[in-house]
């Protein structure tokens, strides 16, 4: 196993650059100038050429992008143009409130949609089986926003029984669960769905198999068949699927927090780019990028563990 994450590692490398690349080039396409953000709506035009000469941006791209290059090698991400504070501590700021709310949306939608898909394989037909289907395609279908402006509206507005705007706290206290309960409900619902569908697709699949007719010839119990010999195999897909959908999952992140005014990775990144912030903007593409592939290397364990077979890969 430890030979496969050193691999996933050394091809993460190239995707990383990929992701500084494309991000700086995104970057230096949109409308904006740093200069004159940094110098103020006021500032002479002297000014705002002697600024940009100090940022270096009358230099070639390419020096500019080696340069950008270099400080992100020395992890220096540079400082940010509307609080003058370093890139660095401005993410370290947002990436916990960014980690809570997708632990508190995977925490209970991963287990829900599991569940929801073998019960659904195993009444294979029935209206139990035709309801939750229903329940999935719904949630798939539905926007995230769309989601989360009903909740707001039912739990928050209407029954005022959960706060819904910023964060009240780390996720360990009471007024901290009480914040995050609708964006994490928001963002945890366009999870099931997929999840219930893939799971019933191969819980389906796992029980035609021989090992399965196997158990059921030996005299387990139908409970034991399912728990034990069929869902471990049937999780393997179920995986792929998670770790497929974690760049969706993120971009869901940064719509929930922006609804919500969350004060995580995705409303600072959103913030950043409407106020021209660009060092902020191409701080926080890269921590998204390092976040998917961090969430692809859990995935890469959680093969180990469910399939034996994996580890000698």
């Amino acid at each position: 196993m430890i030979n496969a994450l050193v691999n996933r590692l050394l091809l993460s490398v190239p995707v990383l650059i990929g992701v500084v690349i494309f991000g700086f080039l995104l970057i230096k396409m949109a409308p904006g100038d740093p200069a004159q953000i940094m110098a103020g709506p006021t500032a002479t035009p002297e000014v705002v050429a002697q600024i940009r000469q100090q940022m270096g941006l009358d230099q070639p791209l390419l020096v500019q992008l080696g340069r950008y290059a270099e400080r992100l090698v020395q992890g220096d991400l540079g400082r940010s143009l509307i609080s003058n504070r370093p890139v660095v501590s401005e993410l370290a700021a947002a990436v916990g409130p960014t980690v809570e709310l997708m632990i508190a949306s995977l925490i209970w939608a991963v287990p829900l949609g599991i569940g929801m898909g073998t019960i659904a394989a195993v009444r294979r037909g029935s209206w139990v089986d035709r309801t939750i289907m229903a329940i999935s395609v719904a949630g798939v279908s539905l926007p995230i926003f769309f989601i989360a402006l009903v909740l707001m509206q039912f739990l928050g507005v209407t029954l005022q029984i959960l706060p819904f705007m910023g964060r009240g706290g780390p996720l360990w206290t009471v007024d901290g669960l009480r914040h995050i309960a609708i964006p994490a409900l928001s963002l945890g619902l366009i999870f099931v769905g997929p999840v219930a569908r893939m799971t019933r697709s191969s819980v389906l699949e796992v029980l035609r198999l021989d090992h399965v007719r196997t158990a059921r010839a030996k005299g387990l119990t139908e409970r034991r068949v399912i728990l034990r010999h069929a869902l471990r195999n049937a999780l393997i897909p179920v995986v792929t699927l998670i770790g497929l959908q974690a760049g969706y999952l993120l971009g869901g992140a940064v719509v929930t927090e922006t609804i919500f005014s969350y004060p995580g990775i995705g409303r600072l990144a959103v913030g950043a780019i409407l106020s021209s912030d660009f060092p902020l903007a191409q701080g926080t593409i890269l921590v998204l990028a390092l976040g998917f592939i961090l969430i692809n290397m859990i995935v890469d364990m959680l093969y180990a563990i469910l399939d034996p077979r994996a580890q000698k890969s």
